[in-house]
């Protein structure tokens, strides 16, 4: 089965495209791929697994344990929990395998599958390529005794929680906030994490039924936030999404902080503090050009990868640096966490207004963003977006056009079905149109009918 995985897990409609099928087979081969590469530690396998709020979750958690547990895999079920949450429980736990649930900002109606190995880093890739080769293969299915067992874990939310507020050292005492919780995985930890840290939180969207996680609010969805900031007289906002790996922000005017504009401020935050490793920043293609303008001024380097978080902890790992992320709120620090983290991103951004006495608003002043256009066109073949020549030249045509003051960036999404237009340019006008002809170019070459 080819490109099962994405940049993100396998993610797709659930019972549909993920089935409880597919979720079991998955969990048996990837148990059988990670035996027989050594990669458990004793005897005894032990996984944890969590989940988000999605009612398909319930049935895919059970999925997953069966398959597990079939093939001798001791199994901790976390329940509800935030995807960092799982990835700090994988480690603190010691556990050899751990599993999220979750399609992290998509829609309800999807849901998706996480590895993480011991550590709880994301599998490499070519452990992911070995899971999807040895799906449904025969094998000896162990007996008796040596069946996995499966035991709930009651303290998940309370040992993440008490890690995520041990990572600050200044108190938040007097600081309002108001966050919301995407009717997703944080709606209890992330309220309890920032007020234990001495915030004083007003939650919002932290009432999930199973069905309204993502609908209309979020990290995808800021308009709810930035009203409720507004009308209650809030020193910030923050936005997670379904399974609280990402935080985007809202200044005390309701003013959008994006993941450009937090990345520099905890850049900066971190050189201060010396703990900035090499005094450089991971970030990918994605950033705005603003971005790199503004820690450049201030003596920090910028590295770049491709679109995913994957790869930019890849490059942190490769060179230890120790701050990276994405302009969609995935912020990583290493020192903390081995995954993006909203909840974490949230309480850092808390601790530099408190220490340095600005507000959010002061803070993202370091950076001025160029206009920014992002179109997705869907119904397409993505899989031509980096070979077709007309293409090809009509990106080119337009980066001449822009010069120094502008640039574009044409992707395959890795994890919808769809080819992402990305311009900026000096004025939001001429983003816009150079941005509409290349996605007119893009449905004209690469349509599927």
């Amino acid at each position: 089965m080819a490109n099962l995985f994405g940049t993100d897990g396998v993610r797709g409609l659930a019972n549909g495209v993920l089935t409880a099928e597919l979720a079991l087979d998955l969990s048996v081969a990837a148990a059988h791929v990670l035996t027989d590469r050594g990669e458990f530690a004793g005897a005894r396998p032990l996984a944890v697994v969590g989940r988000d709020t999605r009612i398909s979750g319930q049935f895919l958690e059970a999925a997953v344990v069966a398959g597990l547990a079939s093939a001798g895999v001791d199994v901790l079920l976390l329940g509800v929990v935030p995807t960092p949450g799982v990835a700090y429980l994988t480690a603190s736990l010691d556990a050899d395998l751990g599993v999220m649930l979750s399609a992290s900002h998509n829609p309800m109606p999807d849901n998706g599958i996480k590895f993480l190995a011991r550590g709880g880093v994301k599998l490499d890739d070519a452990i992911e390529v070995a899971i999807e080769q040895r799906m449904g293969e025969a094998w000896t299915r162990p007996t008796g005794g040596d069946v996995g067992r499966v035991t709930t874990y009651d303290a998940a939310l309370d040992d993440y929680v008490e890690h995520l507020v041990q990572t600050t050292s200044k108190p938040l005492a007097g600081l309002r906030v108001v966050l919301d919780c995407a009717e997703g995985a944080a709606s209890d930890a992330g309220p309890r994490a920032l007020e234990n840290a001495g915030a004083k939180v007003t939650a919002i969207h932290a009432q999930p039924d199973g069905l309204n996680i993502n609908d209309g609010c979020g990290s995808t969805h800021l308009g709810n936030l930035q009203a409720a900031v507004v009308k209650d007289g809030a020193d910030v906002g923050f936005a997670l999404d379904g399974d609280a790996d990402r935080c985007l922000a809202v200044d005390h005017e309701g003013n959008v902080v994006d993941g450009d504009q937090i990345l520099c401020i905890l850049a900066e935050s971190l050189r201060d503090q010396g703990k900035l490793v090499d005094d450089t920043v991971v970030a990918t293609v994605m950033s705005n050009l603003g971005f790199n303008r503004a820690l450049n001024a201030t003596g920090i380097k910028v590295v770049q990868t491709k679109v995913g978080d994957r790869y930019v902890l890849e490059a942190m790992k490769a060179e230890g640096y120790s701050l990276g992320g994405e302009q969609s709120g995935h912020v990583i620090m290493s020192d903390h966490a081995t995954t993006g983290d909203g909840i974490l991103t949230a309480l850092h951004l808390l601790e530099r207004m408190a220490m340095t006495g600005k507000s959010l608003q002061q803070l993202a002043a370091m950076m001025t963003r160029l206009p920014q256009v992002l179109l997705n066109v869907p119904e397409v073949d993505r899989t031509r977006c980096d070979t077709d020549e007309v293409l090809t030249a009509a990106v080119a045509e337009a980066e001449a056009g822009l010069g120094d003051d502008g640039r574009v960036l044409l992707r395959a999404s890795g994890t919808e079905p769809l080819v992402r237009v990305m311009v900026e340019a000096v004025s939001l006008e001429e983003a816009n149109s150079v941005a509409e002809k290349l996605a007119d170019v893009v449905r004209e070459r690469l349509s599927l009918s």
